[in-house]
């Protein structure tokens, strides 16, 4: 069984039911049904109609429902120039992003979506409801951070909100030819210790080379920052001060889905060849990313050492030094993480109800 939008494990599937859920009630429903007629993978639940999006601005944390996107949390809590840091789809689901540890425009400033949550409303394979926060279910809550729809599904999520006053974002442009100037230029910038207010990171796609700015600050501050780029006369330049809640449109991304992505300690010049080789032989509308990673503490995050991330839209990047299945998840997480997430599998879903892309197997613990 699989909660709607987890990364790409739904893009291609075909589930034959999918239970449309509007309340918690409905949740347990549909998770009971599914375990009582061992439905396994033929059955989705699509939550998009617990969207609801609740701001305490005296206490600066917000909750969401299960469903709710980015979008709805960030028009909600943006005219009162307050945020928590998401990802670079606007219309994804904030569970998706928390959940599974994901990157996001603001994480070298504000970290990732999963370090801003408080508490997660879980409804678990026997149908409970549970509460995971730094007090109750401690390890679950710890799980959460990382090891995405494993362990249930989030019917709701509270995070922290951080008061962002202004924003400003930059789209500087080249040609295809000069993407590896421009990705040496970007790396040395980022990690030359470049502010922490500094996001975004280097999109190819067929025939260009874009550099992506989101900074938290002002135009003047900005402009600052990313000198070196500018220096390398960009052919076309956008750089302007906007809310928040703005970023995705302004910038024309059109949403980014990753289909694929790697993960590097660091990103020396050959690899900065070999990116632009594979952006060479793309087809029309693939699309290749480099950004760097912000901090993600102890939480169970893949490869949370990696400073650097190559995602892939449209195109498949594979890293044949790295083994499949479960072992593949050990490799990604790190031995002790893994068994740590393997044993809240098996206290919270030990017969994997939950089936999901990086599927924590209970069985690797379960005894």
């Amino acid at each position: 069984m699989r909660p709607r939008g987890f990364g790409g494990v739904l893009l291609g599937t075909a589930p034959s039911l999918v239970a449309q859920c509007e309340t918690v009630a409905d949740v347990q429903a549909a998770v009971g049904y599914a375990v009582e007629h061992e439905l396994g993978d033929s059955l989705r639940l699509d939550l998009r109609r617990m969207n609801s999006v609740q701001l305490d601005l005296d206490a600066r944390i917000v909750r969401v429902g299960g469903g709710a996107t980015w979008r709805d949390l960030d028009r909600a809590a943006q005219p009162f120039c307050m945020l928590t840091p998401g990802g670079r789809d606007s219309s994804g689901a904030v569970a998706d992003t928390a959940l599974a540890g994901s990157s996001g425009w603001l994480e070298r400033k504000l970290g990732l979506a999963a370090e801003a949550l408080i508490s997660v409303e879980l409804v678990t394979a026997s149908g409970e409801l549970v509460i995971a926060d730094e007090t109750r279910n401690t390890e679950l809550f710890w799980a959460l951070h990382g090891g995405g729809a494993n362990f249930g599904v989030a019917s709701a999520l509270t995070f922290r909100l951080t008061q962002v006053p202004i924003t400003t974002v930059a789209v500087l442009t080249w040609p295809a030819t000069a993407a590896p100037t421009v990705i040496r230029t970007y790396r040395d910038l980022i990690d030359a210790g470049a502010p922490p207010a500094l996001g975004g990171g280097v999109l190819l796609v067929t025939g260009l080379v874009m550099a992506i700015v989101v900074y938290v600050g002002d135009c003047d501050e900005a402009r600052t920052a990313i000198g070196p780029l500018l220096a390398l006369s960009p052919e076309v330049t956008v750089l302007r001060e906007t809310p928040y809640a703005s970023l995705q449109p302004t910038l024309g991304l059109g949403g980014w889905k990753a289909c694929s992505e790697r993960y590097f300690p660091a990103f020396p010049d050959a690899e900065v060849l070999a990116l632009c080789d594979a952006a060479a032989g793309m087809d029309a509308g693939a699309r290749l990313a480099l950004w760097p990673r912000g901090r993600a503490g102890d939480r169970p995050v893949v490869y949370r050492e990696a400073t650097w991330v190559v995602e892939a839209s449209g195109a498949y990047l594979e890293d044949t030094c790295v083994p499949a299945g479960q072992e593949r998840l050990v490799e990604e997480y790190g031995a002790a993480n893994y068994d740590r997430l393997a044993r809240v599998k098996c206290q919270y879903d030990p017969e994997n109800v939950f089936r999901v892309s990086r599927n924590v197997e209970p069985a690797w613990r379960c005894s």
